[in-house]
């Protein structure tokens, strides 16, 4: 899969020599592939034969000892080397023609649970300033001279367990604050003698997105209603890995971490390779994680001819961009119409409504013409495409006898947003293209997908974030990508041909004699 070789401009040209980089990145693998630790894995490398061969060792190689498998990640994760290792190993697949190029490919996501604990809010303040302390402590302890006293060593001496119910809630959050906020201004004081660590950032990060001062100077406590709380996608939910996002799904999902995007081949003629693997911010929209994507594989020299995707991944301006930079046909359904009477079925949709792009004009299904007409809109969302907005004026919508299946609103007009004519009309040609059952059987291929997402998952535990740091989860996931290769081509190489089905029981064949349906199984033979 690698050599030494190919690692050469991750080191320095001077130094003393180091260990193979080539042995070390196997190491790695096999550490996702059979969930071992460091030290299971050294002592793995040290006494187990299989390792030995896999390395291409000899017998009596005393091995390294684990702490070289944290410093060799340290190095994996700079830049995109991560990236570039999934690079070098597809490569070596590709040359083997074990897979290739404009072949259909699926994409699904999931979602990853970061290395740390939930906290409340109290407790995230509580703890910030009990690790900024540890911080200040083993750097400079002579600032906290003067700011620490007995009830500092009661509340902070600990690792914080206060729970969901804990007892005087507003005292306690006060207090938080008001320590944080005089060990900030302690070290903010200090000058540039005392450098603040991640920690003393990270509480002041805390503190701006927890707490206010009022007109009058006090410190209050954020609440939606009260000083407003930050979005998601920047609020911290830990101190200890500060790239974690809480995000919510629905009713059912709710997790505190990151997004994986697993790409894969589905060629019927060969075993199902994985081609890509991209980790995202929790509160990242999975649309936004398409382009990254195609990029990658273009760089690899496997863009797929038609790429399957769940509706999160797909919107009018992906589908032309793919179609446009690299000649991909995105497949998956597109968002609904977000306008109040398609979703409840009732009144005048912008679907009723006949847009004339070249006289400018919009004609309502009453027979009235929008009275203006405004360039596209740039959107918020990366994902969404560019709207163009036709207003109708109060004094054709007040007397009309059809204005209550438009607005709601007494003294109100409509407005019409679309996109382009461009994206307009590869939206209507696509939407109907998805209603053929051509179509739906070529798109059913997708749901296959979340088959090796459950393998990534409850098989080699990628759900569940061995380190901490968006980077390291990234790296995991690559090598997680690169076992799960290794090991469907091992299994696919070894059987020639599919393995035989499972026989039918004695009452199955007796309801077959008797010409008595039963439930078929694909595992049964002759079904």
């Amino acid at each position: 899969m690698w050599h030494d070789e190919d690692f050469a401009g991750w080191y320095p040209r001077d130094g003393r020599p180091g260990l193979s980089p080539a042995q070390l990145t196997t190491v790695c693998v096999l550490q996702c592939l059979l969930g071992l630790s460091d030290r299971q894995a050294a002592e793995a490398v040290r006494c187990r034969i299989d390792f030995k061969y896999a390395l291409a060792m000899e017998l009596d190689d005393p091995g390294f000892h684990h702490g070289v498998l944290a410093d060799f990640r340290e190095r994996l994760i700079r830049g995109d080397r991560a990236d570039r290792l999934l690079d070098l190993a597809l490569t070596r697949l590709k040359e083997a023609g074990l897979v290739r190029e404009r072949t259909t490919q699926r994409t699904d996501s999931t979602h990853v649970l970061a290395a740390v604990r939930d906290l409340t809010r109290l407790e995230l303040v509580t703890e910030a300033v009990r690790a900024a302390l540890e911080e200040v402590a083993r750097t400079a302890s002579h600032l906290l001279i003067g700011l620490v006293g007995e009830e500092w060593g009661r509340r902070y001496g600990g690792p914080v367990r206060l729970g969901k119910n804990p007892t005087r809630p507003k005292t306690r959050i006060l207090a938080a604050g008001e320590d944080a906020c005089r060990l900030l201004e302690r070290l903010h004081r200090s000058g540039s003698g005392c450098r603040p660590g991640p920690q003393a950032d990270a509480l002041r990060q805390i503190v701006m997105q927890n707490y206010y001062r009022d007109e009058a100077g006090r410190l209050r406590w954020r609440t939606a209603d009260d000083g407003g709380l930050p979005p998601s996608s920047c609020a911290i939910v830990s101190l200890y890995d500060t790239t974690a996002r809480y995000v919510r799904h629905g009713h059912i999902i709710r997790w505190k971490g990151f997004a994986a995007h697993v790409t894969e081949t589905c060629d019927p003629d060969s075993t199902n390779v994985i081609t890509d693997v991209a980790t995202t911010s929790a509160a990242t929209n999975d649309g936004q994680a398409l382009p990254g994507i195609h990029t990658r594989l273009a760089r690899r020299g496997l863009l797929p001819g038609e790429h399957l995707v769940d509706g999160g991944h797909t919107s009018p301006v992906h589908l032309e961009r793919a179609a446009r930079e690299h000649q991909i046909t995105v497949s998956g359904p597109l968002p609904g119409n977000p306008t109040r009477q398609h979703r409840k079925g009732e009144g005048f949709d912008r679907d009723d409504f006949h847009i004339d792009s070249d006289r400018r004009q919009v004609t309502c299904p009453q027979g009235q013409v929008s009275a203006g007409w405004h360039s596209p809109y740039p959107t918020s969302s990366p994902t969404a495409a560019p709207l163009i907005v036709a207003r109708f004026t109060k004094s054709q919508c007040r007397p009309c006898p059809a204005r209550t299946q438009c607005t709601t609103t007494a003294d109100s007009a409509r407005n019409v947003g679309f996109p382009p004519r461009e994206l307009r009309d590869l939206q209507l040609r696509v939407r109907a293209e998805q209603q053929t059952p051509d179509w739906k059987t070529r798109y059913a291929v997708r749901s296959g997908v979340e088959g090796t997402i459950n393998e990534l998952a409850h098989g080699h535990a990628m759900r569940h974030c061995r380190y901490r740091g968006q980077p390291k989860a990234h790296l995991q996931h690559v090598l997680t990508a690169i076992a799960v290769n290794i090991e469907r081509l091992s299994r696919w190489s070894v059987i020639e041909d599919a393995p035989p089905g499972r026989p039918p029981t004695a009452f199955q064949t007796f309801l077959d004699q008797q010409g008595i349906p039963r439930p078929k199984s694909w595992r049964t033979l002759g079904t």
